[in-house]
């Protein structure tokens, strides 16, 4: 009878808290949008997974702990290597076309990083936050759940669960936050501007523009090579068109192994000492913030073109909304929403496409700025 009180001493049931079971709540619902809702569930479910292991007392399953998940947490992200090879797969998955074909919409994409420098200021001069954890927040807005892991395992690894969370949990939302914000920012007659088709590109230049966009990139911000450099050669890995045993394995096995493995890691570092605080509050209230004003900003800067441009020429501005990042789920809610608002007669998923795919490019070099700067 002694030897069982003793087993029962120092086992997870004796030792559970509350905040291990409210934390059990929360991976319960993350799991369940991935499942019942389809909400981003190659990640959710790996993270709401990770959350539960990390949350068993005495199993030493968390990312800051000295387990097994502590040793993918430490080779895997503190040391740049997952996120970076999630790019890799990207570029391999994205056609940059869109955007060669309308250059223009390059801008739309800068302008679409907007709520990162909002949400970022907000968080530092409002909220109380320092710098470092203020950029990590901020990045959110970019709609990109590797680059946001990038940068907080870089700045801010405490808060590294809280951000991948709301940073996914934003990105599964965009085809509810962002129709509202276009309704608001656009009139009938704007949702109605039925762009020309683009210029075709060659496959010359859709070959040179990895090359061309890594060196200039790079050059530029030399702290955004991780992200930019493994984009670009998973994009030429796809348009050189001789390598297409590495283009299978970059796009396919991969980048599915590595997802598993960041997603239970980053989970796992959702213990509820680091996430039930006020500070994740303020996380998730920030993080809407950053993507309200990225989808404002590139609808905002297309207004402001079309201003310049003249008849037959002009920008339809609901596909600003798409510079960000998410892709292609957020050229996906333009085409739908300006396709509802005209009973069908204009279709802006191509041209949405190219500030969609822009934002990608720009979400790693806005972390690249804050790496380089305070680092």
């Amino acid at each position: 009878m002694d030897t069982v009180i003793e087993l029962l001493k120092h086992s997870g049931i004796m030792n559970i808290t509350i905040g291990n079971i409210g934390m059990f709540a929360v991976a319960g619902i993350l799991i369940y949008l991935a499942i019942a809702k389809h909400y981003e569930p190659l990640l959710l479910i790996p993270i709401g997974f990770g959350t539960i292991i990390a949350n068993l007392p005495l199993a030493d399953m968390g990312s800051y702990g000295e387990g097994m998940i502590s040793f993918i947490y430490n080779a895997g992200i503190k040391n740049e290597l997952l996120p970076p090879i999630i790019f890799l797969g990207v570029g391999v998955l994205t056609d940059f076309r869109p955007l060669l074909g309308r250059p223009l919409t390059f801008l739309l994409g800068a302008a679409a990083q907007l709520g990162i420098f909002i949400a970022a200021l907000s968080a530092a001069y409002v909220f109380g936050f320092d710098f470092k954890e203020a950029a990590s927040i901020g990045i959110i807005g970019g709609a990109d759940g590797p680059t946001s892991i990038f940068l907080a395992s870089q700045l801010a690894p405490h808060l590294l669960g809280p951000i991948a969370v709301a940073a996914y949990s934003y990105m599964s939302l965009v085809p509810i936050i962002q129709p509202p914000i276009m309704r608001l920012l656009t009139t009938k007659k704007e949702r109605e501007i039925d762009m020309p088709q683009a210029k075709p590109v060659s496959r010359t230049a859709a070959t040179l523009f990895p090359i061309v966009t890594g060196i200039v990139a790079v050059l530029g911000v030399p702290s955004s090579a991780p992200l930019i450099g493994l984009l670009m050669f998973g994009n030429l890995l796809r348009e050189c068109l001789v390598t297409e045993r590495l283009r299978k394995t970059a796009g396919g096995a991969l980048v599915d192994i590595v997802t598993i493995f960041l997603g239970l890691t980053v989970g796992a570092t959702m213990d509820a000492g680091h996430f039930l605080n006020l500070d994740t509050l303020k996380i998730l209230a920030l993080g809407a913030v950053a993507f309200a004003f990225s989808t404002a900003g590139g609808l905002i800067l297309a207004k402001m073109l079309n201003m310049f441009m003249p008849d037959g020429k002009k920008i339809n501005p609901c596909i600003g909304a798409a510079g960000v990042s998410a892709v292609p789920m957020s050229a996906r809610v333009v085409q739908k929403f300006v396709s509802d608002e005209t009973d069908g007669r204009v279709n802006p998923l191509f041209p949405a496409m190219g500030p969609n795919v822009a934002g990608v490019i720009g979400s790693a070099v806005a972390a690249g700025v804050f790496l380089t700067l305070l680092s």
